[in-house]
């Protein structure tokens, strides 16, 4: 099976049930405003703290040692898919796949920022804002599609905005195929054969140009369309009555798009089910997470908004009746790291603590359904963005041999029994403990 390291598929765990939680960049280091502690550290998480008693926690590498994820190839992992990186579909293909746009094999699809610059070119916001209303990401983008001219014939581009600032771009060429093997254009990540890597970067960002990673005649066409795409909706924006609309509202400009994760094929993986001989569905809501669950055929139950925990709770618990393990990803905490809020990602997860653990905790029976929590990534707010420290794993459930764990913390995780491991060996080490 191309591109991925395919684990030998687990025996009949029809009777293992489990809730599985990823909290989305929880991760982070100590930091000034919480005594020098880490929002997770300095929260207050009874639901936590009697999950962490009644099991027993590790360490978890999401992808690998020195690298700084982004969170599509990190939950793949965190699921037990290990791809060989050059393989990997990338970021773009799975947003894609999550959007629901047409996306065939031979199509270029990136994940894109609606970003603000000043007048000299500067980045002044890679996200626009952040919160941007649909209709004017819509608009935009609209006009983006109608008005660009490739100079490529039968090439053509579709737009679509997701959540906030976030938008897929497809770029297809009738008759041709065009390459993943090329640069981004968003400068605070580098694409390291096939994955998105965080890097570390300063204060004066600009637009990267688009470049081809080999010589080959497709890649250089790629790359080609690419920097027409940057250029030429670079000036669109810059003239679109929408943005003369939010400058006049004292709004950030939605007045480029910053491009990254290039993808060209579809990815083939082993179902979920199959690979661990169980039911194994989520519950999601970002693009990435949506497209990760379409990729591996799982089951997707609706619980509501990003911020509805008590419903995720509800519906996750419910899930037992017909499932034997449903992954729930809460967005939260990542958004508090790239804004550098240590304290508001503190509040957030005492929130997640109250509304969904503690919601959780109501409406399951811990001697029948263990409850496995960890992260994607860290994104440490003294560094606005994701980083390769390591996240806490917690594996709780009355059949679960308990260590000496008093709190879900980083501090605790580090003298768990569990040890470090691979984020792809989190589920199957998991299932060992749970059995």
């Amino acid at each position: 099976m191309s591109g991925f390291e395919k684990e030998v598929q687990m025996s009949d765990n029809s009777k293992v049930k489990f809730v599985y939680v990823l909290l989305d960049g929880v991760g982070d280091l100590p930091h000034p405003d919480l005594k020098n502690t880490t929002p997770l550290d300095f929260a207050k998480t009874p639901n936590l703290d009697r999950l962490t008693k009644n099991g027993a926690m590790g360490e978890v590498i999401s992808v690998g040692k020195g690298i700084a994820p982004e969170s599509d190839i990190a939950v793949f992992n965190m699921l037990g898919y290990k791809f060989a990186h050059s393989e990997y579909a990338g970021r773009g293909v799975i947003e894609a796949i999550g959007t629901g746009i047409d996306f065939k094999d031979g199509d270029l699809a990136l994940r894109g920022n609606f970003a603000t610059l000043d007048d000299s070119g500067i980045i002044i916001d890679r996200r626009a804002g952040r919160k941007i209303e649909k209709e004017d990401a819509l608009a935009v983008s609209k006009e983006i599609e109608d008005k660009i001219k490739f100079s490529e014939p039968g090439a053509s581009v579709v737009v679509a905005p997701t959540i906030g600032h976030r938008v897929v771009v497809r770029i297809r060429c009738e008759g041709k195929q065009l390459s993943s093997e090329i640069t981004n254009t968003d400068p605070a990540y580098s694409r390291v054969d096939g994955m998105g890597i965080a890097k570390a970067v300063g204060d004066y960002l600009q637009i990267e140009r688009c470049l081809p990673l080999n010589q080959l005649p497709n890649s250089e066409l790629t790359a080609r369309l690419v920097n027409e795409f940057t250029e030429q909706s670079l000036k669109i924006l810059r003239e679109s009555k929408t943005n003369q609309n939010r400058k006049a509202q004292g709004k950030k400009l939605l007045n480029s798009i910053l491009l990254r994760d290039a993808g060209n094929h579809y990815p083939k993986v082993v179902p979920i089910n199959d690979l661990y001989s169980m039911r194994f569905s989520c519950i999601v809501d970002m693009p990435v997470e949506i497209g990760i669950s379409e990729v591996l055929k799982m089951r997707t139950f609706n619980a509501g908004g990003l911020t509805d925990y008590e419903e995720k709770a509800k519906v996750a618990a419910k899930a037992m009746q017909t499932e034997n393990a449903i992954y729930v990803h809460l967005k939260g905490p990542d958004e508090f790291g790239h804004d550098g809020d240590a304290i508001g990602k503190m509040k957030n997860i005492e929130e997640i603590d109250n509304r969904f653990f503690g919601t959780l905790l109501d409406n399951i029976d811990t001697s029948k359904v263990a409850v496995i929590v960890s992260a994607d990534h860290s994104t440490p707010c003294i560094n606005k963005g994701h980083s390769d420290d390591p996240v806490p794993v917690l594996v709780s459930g009355d059949m679960v041999k308990k260590d000496s764990s008093a709190r879900y913390t980083e501090m605790n995780a580090k003298i768990g029994s569990i040890g470090l491991l691979e984020g792809a060996q989190v589920v199957k080490t998991a299932i060992q403990l749970i059995k």
